[in-house]
């Protein structure tokens, strides 16, 4: 049997914050199911590694025999979240928040356990809630207490535009924890602001409050920025399977420890020791390949993880790959790089002309795919591995 000791350090394990760690211990010791909430806005279709850093704890409290809560944020999403944004972010259409939606309930499943989790929508409580209601939910709060948020912070001192609406969206997010009756509410370390919120509203409410997890935000491949679509620095989760593994085996030696603490199922002790094999002269990129393996099989299947490396392997190490690829970071000013600068910059062409030639005759590969646009343009952040020829590699980042 788990001890409350055991359950607690696996419950901690990557966690940024754990507000307040004595209450959660408390509520261990009663020994009852947890119910343990975290609320998604579908404001896009796809998700990244980045989210599952969240879901990947949700499975951890599965394992441990607790309740998991996936809110979906059909209603929020409606209003947009405002964290980290530097002006009022457009709301999305119904048939956006709808279509959205349920792509997260197909793509959560790869990840948790569906006949243990319960699927909510909070449009399903705020759409009986009275405008009269509405009114005491806000009364329940000051205008002082969420300009304290950064965010709401820097554009009110910048004299930029705040809508009214946005004040609403962490009363309503609040309110969810207070309408699922959540022991637990986990969220990213951007959302501690709203979490709390959540805290007070139960406690206005009679409840006893919740205790609020914070998970870190997960690095792109570049190792900097925080993973995002945008930065064309992120994984999918639909990713086909050759190109995840491809990425993951991109990835610095450095940032894959990061990547083993926060994706990966496997024991801590376990990475220990793979850390301890490394100082002891086994090479790293056969530690990355068991994340990369695990990883795509989690999304795919074990027989595709195992073709995927196996592909990976005729692609690069077959072709003389390098054990110790050089890292080279390049600056771009406009957010993106032609393929034919970055080749000449990173070295691995004497000049453009050459590059176009190279990619004509079918020698440079990007991450092991053949390159046939010699228009392509490399955007800020990204990190890839490229070869021209049979010995020339690089592993550019573009910053």
């Amino acid at each position: 049997m788990v001890t409350v000791n055991e359950t607690l350090e696996l419950i901690k394990r990557g966690a940024e914050e754990v507000l307040l760690e004595t209450e959660l211990v408390d509520k261990l010791k009663n020994g009852r199911p947890l119910r343990v909430k975290a609320g998604f806005d579908p404001t896009a279709p796809d998700l990244h590694l980045g989210h599952t850093v969240l879901i990947n704890k949700l499975r951890q409290f599965q394992d441990l025999g607790h309740e998991v809560m996936f809110l979906i944020g059909d209603f929020t999403g409606m209003i947009g979240d405002p964290t980290g944004k530097s002006a009022t972010r457009p709301a999305l259409t119904r048939d956006d928040v709808i279509e959205n939606a349920r792509s997260y309930e197909q793509q959560i499943f790869k990840i948790l356990d569906p006949e243990k989790t319960l699927v909510m929508f909070n449009s399903s409580w705020m759409n009986e809630m009275s405008p009269a209601a509405l009114i005491q939910l806000a009364a329940r709060y000051n205008v002082a207490r969420m300009l304290e948020r950064d965010d709401f912070n820097k554009r009110y001192k910048s004299g930029q535009s705040i809508a009214i609406h946005e004040f609403l969206y962490p009363l309503i997010q609040g309110y969810d924890s207070v309408a699922m009756k959540a022991d637990v509410e986990l969220g990213g370390t951007d959302q501690k602001f709203n979490l709390l919120v959540g805290r007070e509203l139960q406690k206005h409410y009679g409840q006893e409050p919740q205790v609020v997890l914070t998970m870190p935000i997960l690095e792109g491949l570049d190792g900097v920025q925080k993973m995002s679509k945008s930065l064309n620095n992120y994984i999918g989760i639909a990713d086909p399977e050759e190109e995840m593994f491809g990425k993951i085996m991109s990835i610095s030696d450095e940032l894959m420890w990061r990547y083993f603490e926060l994706l990966s199922f496997r024991p801590m002790t376990e990475i220990e020791g793979f850390r301890e094999e490394i100082a002891a002269g086994k090479n790293p990129r056969d530690i990355k390949f068991m994340l990369a393996e695990e990883i795509v099989a989690r999304f795919h299947s074990e027989q595709s993880a195992s073709q995927a490396r196996q592909n990976f392997i005729a692609r690069f190490q077959k072709g003389a790959m390098p054990d110790d690829i050089p890292e080279v970071g390049l600056t771009s000013s406009d957010g993106e790089m032609a393929i034919t600068n970055l080749l000449k910059e990173a070295g691995l062409v004497d000049s453009t002309s050459e590059a176009m030639r190279m990619i004509k005759q079918g020698a440079v590969k990007m991450d092991g795919n053949r390159i046939e646009d010699k228009a392509l343009k490399i955007r800020l952040g990204a990190t890839h591995i490229f070869q021209v020829g049979k010995r020339r590699f690089a592993k550019v980042t573009v910053e």
